[in-house]
C-alpha cells in the first residue's frame, strides 16, 4: 500500500517563524517523490547490524506495523498482506542519531552573516537542512542552539508531517554568562541585535531562564560552561559559570524533567559541569585525567565532535574570519585527538555528535572518519550513534536499535560498514517511523 503524506497549511499570525516553515511545506514535499509507508511492511536485506553491539547476521527480515518494529530475525516468515521492500545485498542499520547539531544554520564564507541575516533566513533554510540530514541517514537529532526558537517551529512542523526531517529534540537558546560563548562578543557596545538571548547570570536568573526555555518548547537544556572558538572572548577554554550556578541550572532542569548538555572545552569547566550532574559534555577538547575520572564516576557521556573544526579551520582565513577565531580553532583542532584517546583510556562513554552547521548538513557521517583514525573499532563507532546516543537522550526504548517495539527508523548502505565505515556516508535507503523517505 502507498500512502501520500498530507500537505497542510497552518499559520500563526503571532509567530512568523512558524508561518515561514509551514508556508514552505508544499514545495518541500512535492519537490521529491512522496514518502511511502503502510501498516504492514517487510524489509529484507543481506545483513543486519542492530545497533546493540550484537554480531550482525545475514538474511535479515524486519517486520513493521505502522510506525513500530514488530519482529526482527533471520528468514522470518512474511505475512501475505505485507508490502515487501527487498534491499538485496545491502546492510541495514538503525537510523543514526546526531547529538550535536545546529539544524537551522550553516556557517559560510559570509563571516559577518549575523549582521546580514535574520531568524527569517534561518527559517527559510531550515527545511532544506532537515531534509539533507534525514536523507543522510540521521533520523533523530538533538539541536543544541538556534535563533528565535526556529528549531521548535521546525520540530513541530516535522512532527505534524508538514515537511520531512529527522526527529528533533530542541534546546532553543543556549544558556551562558554575560560576555561568554553564548553572548555576542566583539561588537561595538553601540550595536544592538534585537533577538531573544539565553544570557543569564547568577542562580536566580539561570533558574528563570531554564523555566523560560521549557515554556517556549525546549526538550533539552544546553549551557556553555566554558569559552569557545566561534566567539570573540579572549579564552577558548576558561570556565564561565561557577559551580553554584551550574548546580542551580542542572537542578532546575531536572525539576522540569529536562537533561542538560554542557558545551565545555576546558578541563575546569568540564569538572564543574560533571559535578553538577549534566548528562553530556560537548566537545571536551582539553579533557584531563581528573576530568576523565569524574566523567566515569558520574556516568557522564562525552559527545565528541572534531571533523567540522578541521574542515572549518581550512576555510576560515579565506572567508575573512577574525584572527582570534582562527587561532582558537587551531588550538581546538590540536586538542581533539588527545582528548578522545584519554577518554577511551579511562572508559568514558562516548556518543556521536558533529556540530553540524559548522560543517554542511548532510555530511554528518564524516565524523566517523576521526573515530576510526584514532583506533576506535567500526562496531564501537556505530554504537556511538545508535545505542549510546539513544541512552544520552533517555530514549533507548524508542530509537537507536532495530528491535521489536522501537520506532521503525531503518537505513541501508550497499556495502558492509564493518569493513569500510565510510559506507555510512553513502546511505541509499532511509525509513523513519515506518515511512520511506529515500530508496535505491
Amino acid at each position: 500500500m502507498i500512502y501520500t503524506m498530507p500537505l497542510t497549511r497552518r499559520t500563526r499570525s503571532s509567530f512568523v517563524v512558524s508561518m515561514v516553515l509551514v508556508g514552505l511545506c508544499a514545495s518541500s514535499v512535492q519537490s521529491q517523490d512522496a514518502p511511502v509507508g503502510g501498516p504492514n511492511i517487510a524489509i529484507r536485506a543481506a545483513r543486519l547490524i542492530d545497533g546493540t553491539g550484537r554480531p550482525p547476521f545475514s538474511n535479515a527480515v524486519i517486520l513493521i506495523e505502522g510506525e513500530r518494529i514488530r519482529a526482527v530475525g533471520r528468514d522470518l516468515a512474511i505475512p501475505s498482506n505485507a508490502t515487501v521492500i527487498d534491499l538485496g545485498s545491502a546492510t541495514v542499520l538503525p537510523g543514526l542519531i546526531d547529538l550535536h547539531t545546529h539544524i537551522t544554520t550553516e556557517f559560510s564564507s559570509q563571516a559577518d552573516g549575523a549582521l546580514r541575516a535574520s531568524h527569517v533566513d534561518a527559517a527559510i533554510m531550515a527545511p532544506t537542512y532537515a531534509r539533507r540530514t534525514l536523507e543522510a541517514g540521521f533520523t533523530t537529532i538533538r539541536d543544541l542552539g538556534a535563533p528565535e526558537f526556529v528549531d521548535v517551529a521546525l520540530r513541530d512542523a516535522i512532527n505534524r508531517g508538514d515537511i520531512p526531517g529527522p526527529r528533533i529534540l530542541a534546546a532553543t537558546l543556549p544558556i551562558g554568562a554575560t560576555g561568554g560563548h553564548s553572548d555576542v562578543s566583539g561588537l561595538s557596545p553601540y550595536v544592538e541585535l534585537h533577538e531573544f538571548s539565553g544570557v543569564a547570570d547568577g542562580e536566580a536568573e539561570i533558574r528563570r531562564m531554564v523555566r523560560t526555555l521549557v515554556k517556549r518548547g525546549a526538550d533539552v537544556i544546553k549551557t556553555t560552561a566554558t569559552a569557545g572558538a566561534m566567539s570573540e572572548e579572549e579564552s577558548v577554554d576558561a570556565a564561565q559559570y561557577t559551580q553554584a550556578e551550574l548546580d542551580a541550572l542542572v537542578e532546575e532542569a531536572a525539576m522540569w524533567d529536562r537533561r542538560v548538555a554542557a558545551h565545555a572545552h576546558g578541563a575546569e569547566g568540564i569538572k564543574r559541569a560533571v559535578r553538577a550532574g549534566v548528562t553530556s559534555i560537548e566537545h571536551g577538547t582539553f579533557l584531563d585525567e581528573e576530568a576523565a575520572r569524574l566523567m566515569v564516576e558520574h556516568g557522564t557521556y562525552l559527545v565528541k565532535d572534531s571533523f567540522e573544526d578541521r574542515w572549518f579551520l581550512e576555510r576560515a582565513p579565506e572567508w575573512g574570519y577574525p584572527q582570534i577565531i582562527i587561532d582558537k580553532l587551531a588550538m581546538i583542532v590540536d586538542g581533539h585527538e588527545g582528548a578522545f584517546r584519554l577518554a577511551v583510556k579511562h572508559g568514558v562513554k562516548i556518543a556521536f555528535g558533529t556540530d553540524a552547521g559548522l560543517v554542511h548538513h548532510g555530511e554528518n557521517a564524516k565524523q566517523f572518519r576521526d573515530y576510526i583514525a584514532w583506533d576506535m573499532g567500526p562496531m564501537d563507532a556505530i554504537l556511538t550513534a545508535t545505542r549510546n546516543a539513544a541512552d544520552v537522550l533517555g530514549w533507548s526504548d524508542r530509537v537507536g536499535a532495530i528491535a521489536p517495539g522501537l520506532y521503525a527508523d531503518i537505513i541501508a548502505v550497499e556495502g558492509d560498514p564493518l569493513d569500510d565505515l565510510t559506507e555510512l556516508e553513502r546511505v541509499t535507503f532511509v525509513m523513519k517511523n515506518g515511512v520511506v523517505y529515500k530508496r535505491p
